[in-house]
């Protein structure tokens, strides 16, 4: 993905700076009009007071002369993309600062107008706006990847203290994505699919629903032109078709609402392409068995009167059983407020209803921007801004807790996914979380100190284990101990960037010298297997350092243990680096990966080595190590099917492992017992183990249809694969037990 905005202007000749380059800019299928400045003042003029509006007009005219003889490719003045973009912000009614930073977006990139002057001329809050929409083209970085994170970084950050920056941002893509015809078809590609992946969640997540439709539907169609045009014509031709049925159903409703006494605006609309292709794809059907191309929306004039209106409708057309969404009693994480049902209309035909009032409407389509007010204090803000002011603070809590920019990115493109699930605390609080999120997402949620010493999870008051995906509806409540901490094994699971960024914290502060000892132990096994001596000079250390953006070698040995950094990789680009009389042999004997040494285990080491749960290793197996990104060092039995199946996939991540031959502790390993259903077995059973000097940790019982025989699972604690062979030869001469093996995978 990319995040850097491509140069789409030709070069021209200001009076007093010289234009670098300009944006991208796009193309919709029906170009718009050439923005001006005299329609921009007449929409400013409805709601800004005089004063405001001079202060407008000098920053427009700032940025016209900053932008002489700038034109786009399209042959358009540049200038006119800043009043379009400002026209934009003008339709959700920001204040006079917003619509000046709009006018003045690129006048620091684009013409290397610096911050101070911007203070200067229009104050601190114009100037940190157009910074925060300012990429950081100064700074040299070590790959395109980490550019593009930065920057989108920097402006989810600036976003974070003011959310007028995203607002114009999202106006400014907007207007691209409107005029990006004259692009190239791979820049057009390459927009498109940052603005899908990117840019429209974003305008979801803050409830700006008309131009996340907006920018859908416009992404689609420079993705896939083909299908796009061919969605369209079918579409198009449908109309015809179904225009009738459309006009039935609105005479049929409004008549039977006016009835009933409700005041209501009735009309139908039609679904967007994106909408229409995607649930194609999902459901895998074509374009004449998707039949709810038309929708109907109702808005009534109070909260009661939706309710009213919904059992009107259910009396004129049958309601589709598990058809019906009530999100004004529990609304959408992005404020959205509607009843929404499918009712079989004539002809059989399903036709879906959005059931709102005028207030939930304006949400609906213009989001936190159909509120907009700054005020000083939480208490004055409206429910949706303080949703929306929470979910911009956890950015913030996200970036303390996370080392770098692609790193944070992940975090918060994880927590845009649109779909949500909503659940209870004991209290009867309403937490909304993705959809697939975690018992232990939900943790986190609460607060940062409750996921970390999290050990058990009641849902529905039934006890459930951590990795329990949440349902709509469940209640949720968290046991904790003080001396529990965060497990590596939880980044398999967790789902919202809070709580992955939290987790990954916590292993790299508090684990950070089982880590770097690792991760050296790892770097130094590398570095023989190319014949490099492991003791680096000063100069090769600084030139990797330089190189690899890690301030220290313990910071590059701790990314090593933790599965962040390739130990291989880092020796190659060390091998890079030497001088000759570093390297022990002629590099035509170095050798091969798979002639690594082992590394050895003793099974203590901490969280940066970890026993596969999938297999449970002990002492005596044969075993392989697996490192993975911000867990360490994953240890599983060399015959583990879970093991096998990623060695394939991801070869490099796999090292020889061995046991040490001291190890003094006790290892869990499951057993699996088939027993005669008799009286006082599972006594017997659990005796001969405690005999046999292993301790039990659970217990399970599955019992056949007819109760003759019984299968128990147990997990014990063992020493060693001596310990556990004497231990199954025990239990095999209990009375009652049929059959004794060890479980695996």
């Amino acid at each position: 993905m990319n995040l850097t905005t491509p140069d789409t202007t030709l070069p021209g000749t200001p009076k007093t700076r010289t234009p670098r380059a300009s944006k991208p800019d796009a193309t919709p299928a029906i170009a718009p009009g050439v923005a001006s400045v005299t329609q921009l003042t007449a929409k400013l003029a409805e709601y800004l007071s005089p004063t405001e509006l001079k202060k407008v007009k000098e920053a427009y005219r700032f940025s016209d002369e900053m932008h002489l003889g700038q034109v786009r490719k399209s042959g358009e003045p540049y200038i006119s993309h800043p009043i379009a973009v400002a026209e934009i912000c003008a339709d959700w009614k920001l204040d006079a600062q917003a619509i000046m930073a709009a006018l003045l977006h690129d006048v620091m990139e684009d013409q290397d107008v610096k911050k101070d002057e911007l203070i200067e001329r229009f104050g601190a809050q114009v100037a940190t706006l157009v910074d925060g929409l300012s990429k950081l083209e100064k700074i040299e970085f070590q790959s395109l990847i980490e550019a593009q994170a930065e920057n989108f970084r920097k402006m989810l950050l600036a976003m974070a203290s003011d959310v007028r920056v995203i607002l114009i941002k999202l106006a400014d893509r907007l207007h691209n994505m409107r005029t990006l015809e004259h692009m190239t078809d791979a820049k057009k590609r390459r927009i498109a699919s940052e603005t899908m992946e990117v840019y429209v969640p974003i305008a979801h997540r803050l409830g700006l629903n008309n131009i996340y439709r907006e920018l859908q539907d416009l992404a689609f169609s420079h993705l896939y032109p083909v299908r796009y045009r061919t969605l369209a014509k079918a579409v198009k031709a449908a109309r015809g078709n179904r225009r009738e049925v459309v006009k039935k159903i609105l005479e049929s409703v409004k008549g039977t609402l006016a009835n009933a006494g409700l005041e209501a605006e009735v009309y139908g609309r039609e679904k967007t392409l994106y909408g229409i292709y995607k649930k194609m794809r999902s459901k895998r059907l074509s374009f004449s068995q998707v039949l709810d191309v038309y929708g109907f929306r109702v808005v009534v004039d109070n909260f009661a009167n939706c309710y009213v209106a919904l059992g009107t409708l259910h009396g004129l057309y049958k309601p589709m059983p598990g058809k019906f969404k009530d999100y004004i009693a529990i609304r959408k994480l992005n404020g959205y407020q509607s009843l929404h049902t499918t009712l079989i209309g004539p002809y059989g035909t399903p036709v879906e209803f959005q059931i709102r009032t005028q207030e939930m409407h304006r949400t609906a389509e213009s989001g936190v921007a159909a509120h907009w007010l700054y005020k000083n204090g939480d208490s004055n803000l409206s429910d949706l801004q303080q949703r929306t002011h929470a979910w911009l603070q956890s950015l913030l809590d996200i970036q303390q807790q996370t080392g770098d920019s692609a790193e944070f990115l992940e975090h918060v493109k994880v927590d845009l996914f649109p779909d949500s699930v909503y659940v209870f605390t004991p209290k009867s609080k309403i937490i909304a979380l993705p959809r697939g999120a975690t018992a232990l997402d939900f943790a986190y949620t609460i607060h940062t100190g409750i996921g970390d010493h999290t050990v058990a999870v009641k849902i529905n008051h039934e006890a459930a284990t951590l990795r329990t995906e949440l349902r709509n509806g469940d209640i949720i409540e968290i046991v904790t101990d003080p001396n529990s901490r965060p497990s590596p094994t939880w980044l398999a699971f967790v789902r919202t960037g809070k709580a992955r960024s939290a987790i990954r914290h916590h292993l790299r502060t508090i684990n950070l010298n089982e880590s770097v000892e690792l991760g050296q132990e790892l770097l130094a096994q590398a570095l023989t297997a190319l014949n490099i001596r492991p003791d680096l000079p000063a100069p090769t250390i600084e030139k990797l350092l330089n190189e690899s953006s890690a301030n220290t070698m313990d910071e590059l040995y701790a990314d090593i243990g933790i599965g962040k950094r390739m130990a291989a990789l880092v020796a190659r680009h060390i091998f890079g680096l030497i001088d000759d009389e570093l390297v022990s042999v002629p590099s035509t004997q170095h050798a091969s990966p798979g002639e690594l040494d082992p590394v050895t285990i003793y099974g203590a080491e901490g969280v940066a080595v970890q026993l596969a749960p999938c297999c449970l290793p002990i002492p005596g197996d044969q075993v392989i190590g697996q490192l993975r990104r911000d867990q360490g060092l994953i240890v599983h039995t060399h015959d583990c099917v879970a093991a096998k199946r990623t060695r394939a996939k991801e070869p490099d991540r796999w090292i020889p492992v061995q046991w040490g031959q001291e190890v003094n502790r006790r290892f869990d390993c499951r057993i699996r017992l088939l027993i005669n259903n008799e009286k006082g077995i599972l006594a017997r059973v659990a005796a001969e183990i405690g005999e046999s000097d292993a301790n039990i940790s659970y217990v399970g019982m599955d019992e056949d249809d007819e109760h003759v025989m019984t299968q128990l699972r147990f997990t014990i604690q063992v020493k060693d694969r001596v310990h556990l062979a004497h231990l199954i030869r025990n239990l095999r001469g209990v009375a009652g037990v049929t059959r004794v093996e060890r479980e695996r995978n």
